[in-house]
């Protein structure tokens, strides 16, 4: 942040919170639940070992991690009856959710590669997705999600926020914090648009791209 950062620092965010909300705990416990389930059953049946459900595991791994980010610290201000949260924690949870947001969206990216390979190129499947490859891929997608959620992180950090911040959600989410700032968000904004065009257009374009293909293959058999 700028230099009012330190005295930034020390205040809280305060976040809103409905009684609503009290339905996320429900919810939370069995998303969880079966998402953990798939990955073990994954990871122990030998026969489950094919790129299809090894990303699949991977996207149940991101989906754990992606509630994880928010829903913890809102069951944990409706128990205590609190709605602050510090400004390292709203910090800790921009850049969590950006990045699993980001990269959930490389996944179904890849897993729907996957299926444009299984289904118009089935013999050529195992040859295309190698282990080398599938790892590859997850890779670069951990890669880019955790560059764009830094990027997006360091650019909050630059700007400076007035001594009370009341943000209109159960969590801190990025374009509503930059819009809470008291400095000059040009930057930030062009940004934010910018990755979220590329991070979200790509992704969007890449999976119909794999779906015309597949529903064109289909179709000519």
């Amino acid at each position: 942040m700028t230099q009012d950062a330190p005295e930034t620092l020390r205040h809280h965010l305060e976040t809103s919170m409905a009684v609503s909300h009290i339905w996320a705990f429900p919810l939370h416990v069995p998303d969880h639940f079966g998402n953990l389930l798939a990955v073990l059953a994954i990871s122990s049946d030998f026969h489950l070992h094919t790129p299809m459900y090894f990303f699949f595991s991977k996207l149940s791994f991101v989906d754990i991690s992606f509630t994880s980010a928010t829903i913890p610290k809102m069951l944990r201000n409706i128990q205590t009856q609190s709605k602050v949260i510090t400004c390292d924690g709203c910090i800790t949870q921009v850049y969590s959710f950006t990045q699993f947001v980001c990269l959930d969206d490389c996944l179904l990216t890849v897993m729907a590669y996957d299926h444009f390979v299984a289904i118009c190129l089935p013999m050529h499947y195992r040859v295309i997705l190698n282990p080398w490859l599938c790892g590859l891929l997850v890779l670069i997608s951990w890669i880019i999600s955790v560059l764009d959620s830094f990027l997006q992180t360091l650019m909050v950090l630059r700007l400076s926020f007035c001594r009370k911040v009341i943000i209109p959600r159960y969590f801190c989410e990025l374009k509503e914090l930059v819009q809470l700032a008291c400095s000059d968000t040009f930057l930030n904004n062009m940004v934010m648009y910018f990755a979220a065009a590329l991070l979200g257009g790509s992704p969007l374009a890449g999976i119909l791209y794999s779906f015309c293909r597949i529903v064109s293959c289909i179709c000519g058999l």
